[in-house]
C-alpha cells in the first residue's frame, strides 16, 4: 500500500476506535451550546436586524431562539464568534 493509503487506513482505524469509546490519545473540539436569544439581546438587536446583519434566515433564527433547533457546523461557529466579538465579525461580512 502507498504511504497515503497507510495514513488513510490508520485514520479510519482511529475513527473506529473512537466510535467504540476508546478516546485515549484523541483530540476533540467542542463548542459550547450558545443561547442565541441572549446573544442577540446582548447586542440590542431585534430578530429582523440580527438576521439581516449576520445573513441568517429569520425563520432559522426563530427556531434557534425557541430552542427547536441549535446552530450546527459553520452556523454554530458563526454564532460563537458573534457571541465573543460581534464587532470583529461585522467587517468580515462587510456589515456596517
Amino acid at each position: 500500500m502507498t504511504k497515503a493509503g497507510d495514513k488513510i487506513l490508520a485514520g479510519l482505524e482511529s475513527a473506529l476506535e473512537y466510535a467504540k469509546g476508546n478516546t485515549e490519545g484523541s483530540i476533540t473540539h467542542e463548542i459550547e451550546v450558545i443561547d442565541v436569544k441572549e446573544v442577540r439581546k446582548s447586542l440590542g438587536m431585534t430578530q429582523a436586524v440580527f438576521a439581516n446583519t449576520f445573513h441568517i434566515p429569520a425563520g432559522t433564527l426563530r427556531g434557534w431562539e425557541q430552542k427547536r433547533r441549535q446552530p450546527e457546523g459553520p452556523a454554530k461557529v458563526l454564532m460563537f464568534l458573534i457571541a465573543k466579538d460581534a464587532k470583529a465579525v461585522k467587517p468580515a461580512l462587510k456589515v456596517t
